[in-house]
């Protein structure tokens, strides 16, 4: 099934995702204004920082540095609060 929507990453309309790839209430905005291609573009963004960064998903602290970046990287066109918008946990320092 093929949707298109505003993709808020690529600023222009786009086909959407197919289904809600990551949980709770960021992915369901996810699937709302980020589109097919931008995801492929953080799936890549992300293999990058995992490597050099030598992180295992295994680890939560590491999860959490991902899950940061990943909405840094998606929706850095917007300045919106995550932590109240979303409950977002900072890493702790």
């Amino acid at each position: 099934m093929s949707r298109t929507i505003f993709c808020t990453f690529l600023q222009r309309n786009a086909l959407g995702q197919d289904y809600q790839l990551y949980p709770g209430n960021i992915g369901q905005r996810i699937f709302n204004e980020i589109s097919a291609e931008a995801w492929r573009q953080w799936m890549d963004r992300q293999t990058i920082i995992i490597n050099e960064r030598k992180l295992s998903m295994l680890d939560i602290k590491h999860r959490q540095v991902i899950e940061k970046e990943m909405i840094a990287f998606l929706f850095k066109t917007r300045k919106i609060n995550i932590t109240e918008e979303y409950g977002f946990r900072a890493e702790e320092s």
